[in-house]
């Protein structure tokens, strides 16, 4: 089974939680950005990432705006699912920009980072870095991939979430971006069953195709019969 998340921010009590008990031996978790245990390299951190690596499930992430993307883009590169990934540890992999990977026999694109709304306040290359920020060649990268694909996907993983969303979610998207034009282009070019993201700190279904995670662990195929049982 694949279950989705939110944020995790680098606190290894969210793997203790109740919500993650559903995940079970052999199972995928996605975590839609920020997963936050690269940011410092610490004995803490790594000791951290050693109790991530001895978990039974697979812990996949996609990149947000609580990254130290110097430290993830030293990670070792191979293919996975059908696509490159990042590997992390044993079970941890950093799921690309504008890549559609195959798990369990569904297709899933995937496309992190974001903008950062208190960046102002962070210091570059210690608690901020501009590669959050995506690329108009990553962008184009997405693209292309989606149409190679037909437009066509099962399900869609990102950390921001379309801007569109932005009064049905009650909160404030930030900066708008290249991004969220992009996504909105999705929205209305793409075939897809579900799009889940993270950033927005809440659990929320948003009818009728897209889920905001946080703390939350949503099977992906969950039914909308069964939000409440889930705490959406």
């Amino acid at each position: 089974m694949v279950y989705i998340t939110g944020d995790t921010h680098g606190e290894f009590d969210r793997f203790r939680s109740k919500q993650m008990r559903v995940v079970k031996p052999g199972d995928t978790l996605i975590i839609c950005g920020d997963f936050g245990f690269l940011w410092d390299d610490s004995r803490r951190e790594q000791q951290t990432l050693k109790k991530l690596s001895a978990l039974p499930y697979q812990i996949c992430f996609l990149d947000g705006c609580h990254e130290n993307y110097d430290m993830l883009e030293r990670c070792p590169t191979e293919d996975r699912f059908g696509a490159p990934v990042h590997r992390v540890g044993r079970n941890i992999v950093h799921l690309m920009r504008g890549q559609i990977y195959t798990i369990e026999e569904n297709t899933y694109f995937t496309f992190g980072g974001g903008h950062s709304q208190d960046f102002e306040y962070r210091m570059e290359l210690d608690s901020w870095w501009r590669q959050e920020r995506p690329t108009k060649q990553e962008i184009q990268t997405a693209i292309d991939h989606l149409e190679a694909r037909g437009n066509k996907v099962d399900y869609i993983l990102t950390h921001e979430p379309p801007a569109s969303l932005k009064d049905c979610l009650g909160v404030d998207v930030g900066e708008r971006l290249e991004v969220h034009t992009f996504f909105e282009d999705i929205v209305k070019a793409c075939i897809y069953r579900k799009w889940f993201f993270g950033k927005c700190h809440l659990n929320k279904y948003v009818p009728v195709k897209f889920y905001a995670v946080f703390d939350a662990v949503l099977p992906v195929t969950i039914k909308n019969t069964e939000l409440r049982k889930y705490g959406v």
